[in-house]
């Protein structure tokens, strides 16, 4: 495999790991949260990341690569959807969407990186900005959110 594949599945692994983590991370503040809104919001973008993971999972086996199972060292390092868990020991919203919306500014600063790669095929760049722009309106509406709950 070339240097421009590797790199190209190593990014793309990458994304893969911060949309399970995300998967993961709005699962389990649905799990905990006070409201049928907030429930459902989070769930909502739980099934968003993994049919984000699934579409990944595929371009990197197109790319000749094996999809991770579950985040090597590169996601553990990266892993912002960890604070969700400590939040949520809290039962605090406020903490709760705070640690979301770091969680969706790693994932799109994530996207940006991978999108400068100017050797993307036009398919896949296609596929990654609109997951992007997904990324961004859940950090919109969750920043958002966060914004309107006193401390």
């Amino acid at each position: 495999m070339e240097n421009t594949n590797e790199k190209l599945i190593d990014d793309l692994n990458h994304l893969l790991t911060i949309c399970n983590d995300g998967k993961y991370g709005y699962e389990t503040a649905a799990e905990d949260a006070d409201s049928a809104a907030l429930k459902g919001m989070f769930l909502a973008y739980s099934l968003q990341r993994a049919d984000f993971a699934n579409v990944l999972r595929q371009e990197i086996t197109k790319a000749g690569g094996d999809p991770d199972k579950g985040g090597g060292p590169l996601g553990a390092i990266h892993r912002a959807w960890i604070d969700v868990k400590s939040a949520l020991s809290s039962k605090d919203n406020k903490a709760v969407l705070g640690a979301c919306v770091t969680g969706e500014k790693a994932a799109v600063s994530a996207y940006n990186g991978v999108l400068e790669n100017i050797g993307l095929h036009s398919e896949l760049r296609s596929v990654l900005n609109e997951q992007r722009r997904n990324v961004e309106e859940a950090l919109t509406k969750v920043e958002g959110l966060h914004n309107t709950i006193e401390s």
